[in-house]
C-alpha cells in the first residue's frame, strides 16, 4: 500500500527535522546566553554558529528563508547592541 510506504517516510523525515531544529534551537539559546555574558569574544562565535546552522535548516526545507531570516538579524541586533 502507497499509504504504509508513506507513513514510514514521514516517520524518518520527522525524526531528521527533529534532529536539526533541536540542534538549531540549542545553538540559538547558546548564543542569547553569550550575548546577556556580555563577552564578545564568545558571542560572536556562538552567533556565527546559530546562523550557520540556521541556514542549514533552510537549505534542508525545514524552516522557512523568512523565518530564518527573522532570528538570523534579531541575534546581529543584539551583537550589535553588545559591541557599540
Amino acid at each position: 500500500m502507497p499509504a504504509k510506504k508513506a507513513a514510514r517516510q514521514s516517520v524518518k523525515r520527522a525524526q531528521r527535522n527533529q534532529s536539526v531544529r533541536r540542534t538549531t534551537r540549542t545553538a540559538i539559546a547558546g548564543a542569547r546566553r553569550a550575548v546577556v555574558s556580555g563577552d564578545v569574544e564568545v558571542a560572536e562565535p556562538a552567533i556565527r554558529r546559530a546562523i550557520s546552522l540556521l541556514d542549514k535548516a533552510v537549505k534542508k526545507g525545514i524552516l522557512h528563508k523568512n523565518n530564518a531570516s527573522r532570528r538570523k538579524s534579531r541575534l546581529a541586533a543584539r551583537l550589535n547592541q553588545l559591541t557599540n
